[in-house]
């Protein structure tokens, strides 16, 4: 599986941006997505997540309210609907896949090391 991340950019605070993640590969509902982050300096944290389904989401609260995660499972794409952007949002934004198991379907996960697969990270940068 092959992850490619888009989208990023420079933005100033308040503005909005959005992430976009294309998954190559077969059975992509069968994968469950989270978006991650990386500021400099800082260790990699979770930002979203959501279930192969679609069914399921869950969000740091750092973002909650700000952020909405969907997917197009006939696309095979993710993406991170970004709003109200902070300058502490500022960090490189990576896609992340995990193959689950049919009961699995509305799963999310939060922990980086569940994943199996990530993708190259976007740069978003938001001035103020």
């Amino acid at each position: 599986v092959q992850l490619q991340a888009s989208g990023g950019g420079l933005v100033q605070v308040g503005g909005f941006l959005r992430l976009s993640c294309a998954a190559s590969g077969r059975t992509f509902s069968r994968r469950s997505m989270g978006w991650f982050r990386q500021a400099p300096g800082k260790e990699r944290e979770f930002v979203s997540a959501i279930s192969g389904s679609g069914g399921t989401t869950r969000y740091a609260d750092s973002v909650k309210g700000r952020f909405t995660i969907s997917r197009d499972n006939a696309k095979s794409t993710v993406d991170l609907q970004m709003n109200s952007l902070k300058a502490d949002d500022t960090a490189v934004y990576y896609c992340a896949a995990v193959t689950v198991s049919d009961s699995r379907s509305y799963s999310v996960f939060t922990s980086p090391g569940a994943y199996d697969y990530w993708g190259q990270g976007t740069l978003v940068t938001v001035s103020s």
